[in-house]
Formats: structure tokens, sequence, C-alpha cells
């Protein structure tokens, strides 16, 4: 059994149903990884319940910055640079 979805052989991209996405940041401490999906996934049901209002949007988008899936790759950036951008605060959904 596999742990998580295929990957490409560099690590960089998940791949599900054929199509690559980027992945998330290796490094991000599993504590912090844990917190940012849970508010990228209340954001995402913050999308549904307002229909797609910008606001819910931008949450999802910031949530997605800092695990690394959006913005500039990870494997682009210094571990400093990587680190500054899973720690800046991501604010949940009101």
């Amino acid at each position: 059994m596999s742990d998580g979805p295929e990957r490409t052989d560099d690590g960089r991209y998940i791949v599900v149903k054929g199509r690559r996405w980027r992945a998330t940041d290796p490094e991000i401490p599993a504590e912090r990884d844990a917190e940012l999906r849970s508010i990228l996934m209340a954001w995402r049901r913050e999308v549904k319940r307002t229909d797609g209002s910008p606001e819910s949007r931008a949450g999802v988008q910031a949530a997605k910055v800092a695990l690394g899936e959006r913005g500039t790759p990870w494997w682009d950036q210094t571990l400093d640079e990587r680190r500054a951008r899973w720690e800046t605060d991501v604010p949940r959904p009101d």
C-alpha cells in the first residue's frame, strides 16, 4: 500500500488522475503542516458556504502559498525563504 498519491521522480509534484499538482513543501514541520492543512480545509468549506466569495478564495490561496503548493516553487527558494513562507500567519475564517 502506498503512502499517499503518486509522486514524480523529483518529488516536486503529485499525480492525481494523470494530472500533476505541485506537492507540499516536504521541509514543513509536521505540526505546522497539519495546522496549515486544517486552515486550508476550513477555507475550502468557507468557499462552499459563501459560493466562492473573494475573501474565502483569498484564504485558500494564502494557505496553499504557505504550504508551498502555489507561489514561488519551494525548490527555487532557500531554506530561510521556505521557513518564512510556512511561518507566515494564515488566519482561519471567522
